[in-house]
């Protein structure tokens, strides 16, 4: 599927995560309450799902309720701001760890003009997997991009805690997606139009609207 939002130059968003994560490591960001990697509380067992939300999973994934709970109700948002002729998510692919704390993200494909498309895909660096990286960083704590592009995310709740990587999307997200060049791990935060986008209501307001501009719904 070609995104309805121009693809962006992949040497230029490579580049521009890898100097944000170089940048994050060694910039000063404000402390905050860090996302626990693992629910605190005694294990128990996962339960099978073969959906997520609307969306038939590729395989069937081992997951925590509490877990499968957030993606479901992740997967509604990214929908709720995806293009008015995009259908609903018809299936996802993904894989749980082991205890189901943790899931990670290949593919999003929906049914646009009768047909099934691509909307998200792992090893596609355009817009839509920006945008779709700012959607989960809106709904977790904790994503991560892993090789090969795929988006893995922790049980626990949303918000800025300022790690490497939330700070490393901020930057991508304000360079890419705003245009702002000049984002450095000192300075985006107050580059997007939002007083300081690393508190609590800034961050969700920010990672929202990135995603809009990401899929190109900002306009409605």
């Amino acid at each position: 599927m070609k995104s309805p939002s121009a693809l962006l130059s992949r040497r230029g968003l490579l580049a521009g995560t890898a100097v944000a994560s170089a940048a994050a490591v060694t910039a000063p960001v404000a402390a905050l309450p860090a996302v626990a990697a693992v629910p605190a509380g005694p294990a128990r067992p996962a339960v099978t799902y073969d959906r997520i939300a609307t969306a038939r999973l590729a395989a069937p994934a081992a997951l925590q309720p509490d877990l499968h709970e957030r993606l479901s109700a992740w997967l509604a948002f990214w929908s709720a701001n995806s293009p008015r002729g995009w259908s609903v998510p018809t299936e996802m692919a993904g894989q749980a760890d082991l205890a189901g704390h943790a899931f990670t993200l290949h593919a999003i494909r929906v049914v646009v003009d009768d047909r099934p498309s691509v909307a998200f895909a792992a090893g596609r660096v355009d817009a839509a997997h920006l945008a779709t990286l700012a959607s989960l960083h809106h709904r977790f704590g904790q994503v991560t991009v892993v090789a090969g592009g795929g988006l893995r995310v922790v049980d626990g709740d949303a918000g800025f805690t300022g790690s490497a990587d939330q700070v490393a999307f901020a930057i991508a997200a304000s360079r890419q997606l705003w245009g702002v060049r000049s984002a450095g791990a000192a300075t985006w935060r107050h580059q997007v139009g939002h007083a300081d986008a690393a508190s609590r209501s800034g961050w969700a307001a920010f990672t929202r609207a990135a995603l809009r501009r990401g899929l190109r719904t900002d306009t409605y």
